[in-house]
């Protein structure tokens, strides 16, 4: 699915001397690293603030309970994301409140979050699900009418654009993942929360260490041990320098996968809404038979991975929330027959074309 060792024979020498820097200084908490890239990915998704955190897990936790979410609360949500996007609710004591998304972006459907809400409803939460921005300009707009804080999962998505604004900077939040697998991966767990908010970026590193603001050992409010590792943020830095010739890369791989399989009848490949830049964190397919499918890949040395099988509202966890099958079905389906096949930069056009000819044969063979 990807292939992170031909990513760091590119940059090796720059990653290195990033490392030995970290450990020259033998600061590992907070550095100057840590500061250096706050910034960075401030300027780069054009907000004013950037907190570093443990983990995109912390990063959503952090941004809803700044945001205000709490015991018996509520939060709305796509009910088609990875777990974490729900049991972060969970965690604050709140309920999440899961949306059916649209069938051809596998985004939060905004004509449905309306409905959901109720004056319990405390936030909503977007996804920006493979890379694709949620439509924005929707969710903004049922959040504005019912004053309601809107913080965007952009786990999958940095470096994508809706309209021409980057992803995570039109919320009240934007949280973003490090996680290795992700476009801007570490060499280990590590998040960060971007926004506009001054006052909200102080609570946020206030919350990462324990509820300190002026003094180490004094709290004033309940807070975490969720800091950004300064060996991950040097690392994050060479990385960041080469984010949108990945991007680029991927986004042509993109093409040339929509060239090939647009030949295989039954295959959908990935829709591009209007107004959408597509950073193709996945490269995510609809195909019939997918397990079986799936399976004939496998056995032809091609990986693939379901994104996502089941959804959150149907999760064991959740049972006793009352989620029931057939009560969101543009999710359900979508667990069926989505399929993500490799993508990253380098990737090449034989491989492509390799994956495609096994897909045809796994589909009409």
């Amino acid at each position: 699915m990807l292939d992170l060792k031909a990513q760091y024979a590119a940059i090796r020498d720059e990653i290195r001397a990033a490392l030995d820097g970290v450990l020259e200084a033998q600061h590992f908490i907070l550095g100057p690293n840590v500061q250096a890239l706050e910034d960075e990915i401030a300027r780069y998704c054009g907000v004013r603030c950037a907190v570093g955190v443990a983990s995109g897990t912390d990063a959503l936790i952090l941004a809803l309970h700044a945001a205000g979410v709490g015991r018996g609360d509520e939060v709305i949500l796509p009910t088609f994301s990875y777990i974490a996007t729900g049991d972060t609710v969970s965690l604050l004591g709140a309920t999440p409140v899961f949306v059916d998304v649209l069938p051809d972006t596998f985004n939060i459907d905004p004509a449905q979050m309306e409905v959901h809400i109720t004056p319990r409803t405390r936030a909503i939460v977007p996804v920006h699900l493979y890379g694709q921005p949620a439509d924005m300009d929707a969710v903004l707009a049922v959040a504005k009418k019912h004053n309601l804080p809107v913080i965007e999962d952009n786990a999958q998505a940095i470096g994508a654009t809706f309209r021409g604004r980057k992803t995570g900077s039109m919320g009240s939040a934007g949280c973003l993942s490090f996680f290795p697998s992700k476009n801007l991966g570490g060499y280990g767990d590590g998040g960060m929360i971007v926004t506009d908010s001054e006052p909200m970026a102080t609570r946020l590193r206030s919350l990462r260490g324990h509820g300190t603001v002026r003094h180490k050992y004094r709290s004033e409010e309940q807070g975490w041990n969720s800091r950004l590792d300064e060996l991950q943020a040097a690392i994050l830095r060479v990385k960041l320098r080469h984010l949108d010739a990945w991007k680029s890369g991927r986004q042509a791989n993109a093409r040339r996968y929509d060239e090939l399989l647009v030949r295989i009848p039954g295959v959908t490949p990935p829709r591009v809404a209007p107004g959408c830049e597509h950073v193709y964190h996945q490269y995510t397919i609809r195909v019939p038979n997918r397990d079986l499918v799936q399976q004939h890949l496998a056995a032809q040395g091609i990986a693939s991975t379901v994104y996502y099988p089941v959804p959150l509202h149907l999760q064991k966890m959740y049972a006793s929330l009352g989620g029931r099958p057939g009560s969101l079905p543009a999710a359900e389906r979508a667990a069926q027959e989505v399929l993500s096949l490799p993508i990253y930069a380098e990737l090449t056009e034989a491989q492509i074309g390799r994956v495609c000819d096994a897909l045809a044969d796994a589909v009409h063979g």
